[in-house]
């Protein structure tokens, strides 16, 4: 029987993994963090491309039916090329009758924003390599063409989370700016996308920050901030309630392995602040 695989390039994941673990409790899961090789929101689209490949064959040859790249970053690079090129390759050369399939966190948090938003007002905050992607603006065109969409790169957010510096008087600066930014492109914003699994590590600042300025502009209502955690753990669920392909090639234990391409004991004590319960990880080379 199979696992599901979470794949990050860091700790941003786990909060995927968590909420992911949550909703569907009985199945067995495999969590890759790539922190060696984090951020990856700066990388080119060769280098994002060809690491989330090999943490996908890596999970895969572990025995995982279902990848998850709970990454935006990975999803907004990587995902269509592996979905339309690397998987049909994979899948004709198993030589049993299980499938594989790699999902990603974009398309259930766009699918999630119309119904949320109520001035079709809706910013993008994210990672320098998902925002040059443009994927968040393209599948919100295609959902719901009438939406204003704003984009704000956050390049210093991710490294102050991987550091554990992202509830220090320090961060502060650096939320103040993006969301500044972004707010004075549309001071008519009122739904906020954390766009990187690792941003609600920094919800609280940013919410406190959202109640506590008041920007130009006129804003009708309370600015909303959308972690993705929840949208994907349900998009999942719903996920494998149509496909019993997959379902059913998968293992009904309750379990969770975590491995990390960085130093295990530095990963464990992070992934345990992180997930408010202790765990523990072993070492792995991609």
């Amino acid at each position: 029987m199979a696992k599901i695989g979470i794949f990050d390039s860091g700790y941003g994941g786990l909060t995927i993994l968590e909420a992911i673990r949550r909703e569907l409790p009985e199945y067995d899961y495999l969590y890759l963090g790539d922190n060696a090789r984090a951020p990856y929101g700066t990388h080119s689209f060769d280098v994002i491309y060809r690491y989330t490949l090999q943490a996908v064959h890596y999970l895969i040859n572990k025995n995982c039916a279902l990848i998850i790249l709970a990454c935006n970053t990975a999803s907004a690079k990587a995902l269509r090329t592996i979905q339309q090129h690397d998987l049909p390759l994979i899948n004709d050369q198993r030589v049993n009758d299980q499938r594989v399939n790699v999902l990603g966190v974009i398309r259930p948090t766009v699918e999630a924003v119309p119904a949320i938003t109520k001035n079709g007002h809706v910013g993008i905050l994210a990672t320098p390599a998902t925002v040059s992607s443009e994927s968040y603006m393209l599948e919100l065109e295609k959902i719901d063409p009438s939406l204003v969409v704003s984009q704000q790169a956050c390049p210093m957010w991710v490294p102050l989370i991987e550091s554990g510096e992202h509830n220090s008087d320090g961060a502060d600066y650096f939320v103040e700016k993006y969301l500044n930014e972004i707010l004075h492109k549309d001071p008519q914003i009122d739904t906020l996308v954390l766009g990187c699994t690792h941003y609600p590590l920094l919800k609280e600042k940013i919410d406190q920050f959202l109640r506590d300025t008041e920007i130009p502009g006129c804003r009708d209502s309370e600015i909303k901030t959308i972690a993705q955690g929840d949208l994907v753990a349900h998009s999942l669920k719903d996920y494998l309630s149509r496909h019993p392909e997959y379902r059913n090639q998968l293992s009904l234990n309750g379990t969770c392995t975590y491995l990390t391409t960085e130093n295990a004991d530095r990963f464990s004590q992070s992934a345990s602040h992180f997930l408010s319960v202790p765990i523990s990880a072993e070492h792995i080379d991609l």
